[in-house]
């Protein structure tokens, strides 16, 4: 049981509804972390006092929990700071000091307290990342694959050995749970583990064309790489990239969000205890301008972005007129489908007579509370969307109560279910769709607008909030990035299959049901790019690939997996003629040729 109480009265909840203490469970294939529901209780909410820096009132706004937290990173770890120091470049195997006159404040979202300061990095220290890349890359591409393998081999073990740490950063500068800051990690630990199978997967092609005549196809590096990363995740968006393009022979310029860039400058600093060597790994920090230095540069061949829509499409054209391959996940709407098919009138008589429950039922809420309202929504594979079809319209009300007993709190409390928003702004832009979708005929059931955490006042919190909506409302049409789900009703499976394929983003969806035919149906027909039977965040696992569709992304080769290897190599054929009968030492011949 949590520790801390966490109390929550939402003041939209529908009549008739009564709070209940529960525990939800979710199966490891659903890829959602386990989470503790019980009742809680929201308050009038007061705005962030503002905070100036300094660090010994810095070290005193932290929560008990976290002070030591952010100690020990200050302490052990020579690129970032957790108590008001800086966050330092990472170039040709140094953590140097920036020369920036302009910083970024990095704050806890939680308490508004300023952990760090981020560089905007100069233009000079720019070039001098990209000069070490290309320099590390004459050595790094001609250096032995069962050389690079064992750099990720030794990486997943400094990962694992670490991850207490990286996840601590997580939960100080992006405000997740620390069981969700753990799962952003192990999602890109899997990537690395998935890289170290490089002596397989990179393996080319040959065949004998002709006598003597052989035809190879090789995959060889690209050159300078880079990968601009979200806020959202960052240490899996990270781990996406760093093992992809080193094993593959490649070097990288990493620029990671200024507003949590601690977990980057961590694994950067493993890299190098991996064996990595100076300049395979630079890492850099700013805004606009290092994304426009990365897309102008002539020596980057290849940039990697995960993202929103604004500066996906800006990188991907300004990259792709330089003449750099780029790949580009932007923004989403992922819906679920609920479906009533597993309930039928024998069933209902043995639930009414004996009491015993539906699982369909109890799995498909479940998933989508943890789905819509987990890391606070701020998840491009969130589900945003439930559409009911037909008597699973019935069960809204239990899945306006199953969230409402979420627990918001500090990432570091125990039993916490939901973390703050990134910043205020973000916090800001969330509560301001609620209030379009009011203003637009919208039923908010769930309103997580006023919240107030006991011991976080100044934090960027907004509680889970469900609104039934239309596709004609603002709230539906953009992507909200909070905990904020839109309710749709459909009367049939043909008609969430059509508000699906009419949205313009395709991440990802899901369906819940019994019926392997409904099931097959969708999959068929539905036109999006990750879909989930009865799994309510269906991301591949890295020995697949990442595989979003429509407004959802920009360049035609996905993330890891086998499309990650074709995104940092390019292949080279070689036609080769070595003629046996040239060979030196051959017996001397006194027959008529015949020319066969």
């Amino acid at each position: 049981m949590p520790s801390r109480n966490c109390h929550a009265c939402f003041s939209h909840l529908p009549a008739g509804l009564r709070v209940v203490p529960v525990s939800l469970t979710y199966p490891a294939s659903t890829l959602v972390p386990h989470i503790h529901i019980h009742a809680s209780l929201l308050l009038p909410f007061h705005p962030p006092r503002a905070r100036t820096f300094a660090t010994s009132a810095h070290l005193k706004a932290l929560s008990a929990a976290a002070r030591p937290k952010a100690e020990h990173i200050s302490a052990h770890w020579q690129g970032t700071s957790a108590t008001g120091g800086t966050t330092k470049n990472f170039i040709a195997g140094q953590f140097s000091e920036s020369k920036a006159t302009r910083w970024f404040d990095l704050h806890d979202p939680s308490t508004q307290t300023i952990l760090s300061r981020v560089p905007q990095t100069t233009d000079e220290e720019f070039k001098q990342a990209v000069d070490a890349a290309a320099t590390a890359f004459k050595s790094w591409s001609r250096t032995s694959i069962i050389t690079r393998q064992r750099f990720v081999m030794e990486l997943q073990h400094l990962l694992r050995k670490n991850a207490d740490a990286i996840a601590n950063s997580i939960v100080l500068e992006q405000g997740k749970t620390l069981a969700d800051a753990h799962g952003d990690l192990l999602r890109g630990l899997q990537v690395v583990e998935t890289a170290a199978g490089i002596t397989s997967t990179l393996l080319g092609d040959k065949i004998e064309v002709s006598k003597d005549m052989d035809t190879e196809v090789r995959r060889v590096p690209l050159g300078v790489c880079a990968s601009v990363a979200p806020f959202n995740f960052p240490a899996m968006i990270p781990l996406w990239t760093i093992p992809m393009a080193a094993v593959t022979g490649n070097t990288l310029i990493l620029k990671p969000s200024e507003r949590d860039p601690g977990a980057a400058m961590m694994i950067a600093e493993l890299c190098q205890q991996a064996g990595l060597p100076d300049g395979v790994l630079n890492i850099i920090h700013g805004g606009v301008p290092t994304v426009n230095a990365i897309c102008d540069h002539p020596a980057i061949k290849a940039i990697s972005f995960v993202g929103g829509d604004r500066a996906g499409k800006h990188i991907y054209e300004r990259g792709t007129q330089n003449g750099k391959r780029v790949q580009a996940n932007l923004g989403a709407k992922n819906h679920a489908v609920l479906m009533p098919d597993g309930i039928s009138i024998i069933v209902n008589i043995l639930v009414t007579l004996l009491k015993i429950g539906l699982a369909n039922k109890n799995l498909a809420l479940n998933s989508i509370v943890g789905a819509a309202f987990g890391a606070a929504g701020q998840r491009c594979m969130a589900v945003s969307v439930a559409v009911l079809v037909g008597d699973a319209q019935s069960w809204l009300p239990e899945l306006v109560d199953r969230a409402s007993k979420l627990c918001v709190d500090g990432g570091f409390e125990a039993g916490a279910d939901l973390g703050p928003l990134i910043s205020p702004a973000a916090k800001e832009r969330v509560t301001s769709l609620i209030a379009s979708a009011e203003k637009e005929g919208g039923k908010v059931l769930l309103d997580g607008r006023g919240i107030q955490v006991d011991g976080y006042p100044d934090g960027n919190f907004v509680g889970p909030t469900i609104i039934e909506g239309e596709t004609s409302m603002k709230c539906y049409k953009e992507e909200i990035f909070g905990p904020v789900l839109i309710i749709l009703r459909a009367e049939n499976l043909d008609d969430a299959i059509d508000v699906i394929n009419v949205n313009r983003y395709g991440n990802g969806t899901a369906i819940f049901t019994q019926s392997g035919a409904t099931a097959r149906k969708f999959e068929t027909e539905v036109n999006v790019g990750q879909i989930g039977i009865n799994v309510p965040i269906p991301v591949p696992l890295p020995m697949f690939s990442w595989s979003g569709n429509k407004g959802s992304v920009l360049g035609d080769i996905g993330f890891y997996g086998k499309s990650g290897i074709n995104f940092y190599t390019q292949n080279k054929t070689i036609t080769s003629l070595w003629r046996a009968q040239d060979a030196i030492g051959n017996r001397a011949t006194v027959d008529m040729p015949t020319h066969d």
